[in-house]
């Protein structure tokens, strides 16, 4: 039936919540969406979306029709995926979302090798500290750092993460060192703002478990700024080993109390939960594992 290749369209729109980013995902023009929309609606003889300027809901025909209607497009997708196992080579469109600066650093120097052993593959890389929402911005893979919280996605750990408190020798010459990490409370701390524990710095030793509230006069939402900030002599930061390796061995940063070690986190690689696997983001995960797995082990 005609309206049959519209249905990934209408269950794109409800997912994405408007016209404009079920187009980007779908990559076409927002125009075509609505009147692929409006199209549906016609041959079916009845309104499924409710349109004003700011928004758009189902109506009560819609909502019935969206909870038939998804489960049928999410087992044409499963078949999709099954079917790419038997493809000689891994491609089509791959979208992925990365940290900032974990991106620059690591993941984006590997992407012309892996798009060369690739290179049916058309990949486009989203950089953004902000935890994104892969369902509604169509991704097939992100990667995360930290712990996790509860969802409906699938998470593999690609590389261990390993953070380290530490600030600069200016720093402490005019502010001293701390020999425990209560004496934090008595320092200006420099805070991320999507750090994913929380508020809290934890600390392990043999006595046990120590977390603080760091308190600062600066909190920001990107580590590069913190990063800064930290080798001008603000405060002390806690901060991925990674960032800060070259800074600890020149000496422009010194590594603090590390008698009481911060936990190990990982870097894992995100997708949303389905039967099958496209080959493509399988490829993604073995080749960032086999290149970041010791690279990150410090």
């Amino acid at each position: 039936m005609e309206h049959f290749s519209a249905l990934p369209i209408f269950v794109t729109v409800v997912e994405c919540g408007s016209f404009s980013l079920a187009g980007q995902k779908l990559r076409i023009s927002k125009s075509a969406v609505s009147k692929r929309i409006t199209q549906l609606e016609q041959n079916l003889g009845i309104q499924l979306l409710h349109r004003t300027t700011r928004s758009l809901s189902l109506t009560e025909a819609g909502t019935r029709y969206y909870d038939y209607v998804r489960p049928a497009v999410l087992l044409a997708q499963e078949g999709l995926d099954a079917i790419s196992e038997l493809q000689q080579a891994p491609q089509g469109h791959l979208r992925i979302a990365v940290p900032m600066v974990f991106g620059r650093l690591y993941i984006a120097p590997l992407i012309p090798e892996f798009l060369r052993r690739y290179p049916k593959i058309q990949l486009q890389m989203q950089m953004d500290d902000k935890t994104t929402d892969l369902i509604a911005g169509g991704f097939d893979l992100a990667i995360r750092i930290g712990d996790l919280p509860d969802s409906s996605l699938i998470a593999r750990k690609i590389a261990p993460c390993l953070s380290v408190i530490c600030a600069s020798p200016s720093y402490l010459a005019q502010h001293g060192l701390p020999a425990t990490p209560s004496a934090l409370t008595q320092h200006n701390c420099l805070f991320y703002s999507y750090f994913q524990d929380g508020v809290e710095w934890t600390f392990l030793s043999p006595q046990g478990t120590t977390r603080i509230q760091p308190n600062g006069n600066y909190q920001v939402n990107n580590s590069d700024a913190i990063h800064q900030a930290t080798l001008d002599g603000l405060g002390i930061a806690n901060l991925p080993h990674f960032m800060v390796e070259a800074d600890l061995q020149t000496g422009r940063l010194q590594a603090l109390l590390t008698d009481h070690p911060l936990p190990e986190h990982g870097v894992y690689a995100v997708y949303p939960q389905r039967k099958y696997l496209p080959t493509k983001v399988s490829v993604l995960i073995e080749f960032l594992m086999e290149k970041l797995a010791k690279r990150l082990r410090k």
